[in-house]
């Protein structure tokens, strides 16, 4: 197969720089009618008619020879067998990645505290876990085991008491190193369904589905379509785009590794989004010769070239500060700070899903192995989104305990706002609980 790559060049100096740069990162994942349509049909049948509507559309869809809904339920036995089933190598990549996972996260979990002020009222704050998650993983060759590993372990390090995952097995194919994951990450329940139908399953319960509190994990369009209408009845983690990373260099790093980091992001797909920033405009020029020179040598050439050509970018910026407020503008997924001193730069990073730090950190090593959460923000959400993480699965109850002198004293600010707003029995209310001594003075 013949490739090319015709990457776009940008400069910061640019008087239309703001406008290309605007531009080129604008995406939207937009369901057209007709999957809308089809994606509310779906859950409607799944809301009314329980497994059969399960069976059915995975009969249709995956071409899966399912007589009952028995046949698409994979039990804790099935999950241990695929252990056997993967490699040693792959078993043992598996669980030191699990453990290092296990180990970042731990560090998340956030536990209820409390305070007493002076008159004996209490103010805290309650901790609690989700009582059921459930997880969707793609299935058949789009299959990540690493996600499975990254959407359950947060779930249960939290507490979460039941992680359910639904992964589709189209025409019956079975990815075992996602079931091996699933088992080392400690899921308890497996329905092999996919598609917004395994969305609505989850969110509204049917005879052998149980019902969870949040959904998690990536999926097709009638997938992101699908949580988005179930939005409300469960809680999602993100409607997530496509995948993205942004190289800052100095331009002293080796170009065939730039390049490769480039690729890293642009493999996935072709709406994928691989851009590099640098000040120096000979080490751009070394980069774009790397990209030519490596890109035949890919698996997934055909890929990377449309990513690389419709989204990629080299840009030149005037220095690395200005190379900092490119990269907040941005706000990528992946960030790489790709620079001799990395942590003189991070404190003006404002916006980033995940920040790689120095020239060995690649950030492939975030998706598998290192730790942290490689579920993030994209298209420009990390200005207000954060990675997946235990928190994702607490949830927080205010406690509020007043003594008899704390809800007198209280009710007379309460009173005050509430009459301000025309609302007499909230005001009644707080001021029932004034001491009589207060209320006469």
């Amino acid at each position: 197969m013949t490739v090319s790559t015709a990457i776009a060049r940008l400069n910061a100096a640019d008087p239309d720089f703001v406008r290309h740069l605007d531009h080129l990162l604008s995406w939207e994942s937009v369901s057209d009618d007709a999957v809308n349509q089809r994606v509310l049909d779906i859950i409607k049948a799944v809301r009314e008619r329980g497994d059969a509507a399960l069976v059915e559309f995975t009969q249709r869809f995956d071409g899966v020879d399912a007589k009952s809904i028995d046949d698409l339920i994979l039990d804790r036995a099935r999950l241990e067998l695929a252990l056997t089933r993967i490699t040693p190598a792959q078993r043992e990549a598996l669980e030191k990645a699990a453990n290092r996972v296990r180990m970042y996260h731990e560090r998340q979990k956030q536990d209820s505290w409390q305070y007493t002020e002076a008159d004996g009222t209490v103010l805290g704050q309650k901790v609690t876990p989700l009582d059921r998650a459930g997880l969707y993983v793609p299935g058949g060759k789009a299959s990540y085991p690493s996600s499975v590993l990254m959407n359950a372990i947060p779930a249960k390090v939290a507490g979460v008491t039941e992680v359910v995952m639904v992964v589709p097995t189209p025409r019956g194919e079975v990815n075992e190193l996602v079931l091996a994951a699933a088992c080392i990450a400690g899921v308890d329940r497996v329905f092999t369904v996919g598609g917004a139908q395994a969305v609505a399953a989850l969110a509204y319960g049917t005879e052998s589905v149980p019902q969870v509190d949040k959904i998690v994990g990536p999926g097709n369009i009638y997938v992101a379509t699908a949580k988005r209408h179930v939005f409300g009845q469960v809680g999602i983690d993100m409607i997530a785009g496509p995948s993205e990373i942004l190289v800052v260099c100095d331009g002293q790093t080796d170009p065939d590794w730039i390049a490769m980091d480039l690729f890293s992001q642009a493999e996935h797909d072709e709406d994928a989004q691989a851009i590099l920033v640098s000040p120096d405009a000979a080490f751009l020029d070394r980069v774009a010769a790397s990209i030519d020179k490596l890109l035949p040598t890919m698996e997934r050439a055909g890929i990377i070239e449309k990513s690389i050509n419709g989204r990629g970018a080299l840009i030149q910026v005037r220095d690395m500060q200005q190379a900092m407020e490119v990269a907040n503008r941005i706000a990528p997924e992946h960030l790489e700070l790709s620079v001799a001193d990395p942590q003189a730069w991070l404190p003006h990073i404002r916006h980033a899903g995940a920040i790689f730090m120095g020239r060995h950190t690649s950030e492939a090593l975030g998706d598998y192995c290192a730790g942290p959460n490689h579920v993030l923000p994209t298209s420009g959400t990390a200005r207000f989104s954060s990675p997946l993480g235990v928190y994702d699965f607490q949830k927080r109850s205010s406690i509020i305990f007043c003594s008899e002198q704390g809800a007198s004293e209280l009710g007379h600010t309460a009173s005050v706002l509430a009459r301000g707003e025309s609302l007499t029995a909230h005001a009644r209310s707080a001021e029932y609980r004034i001491l009589t001594q207060e209320k006469g003075n």
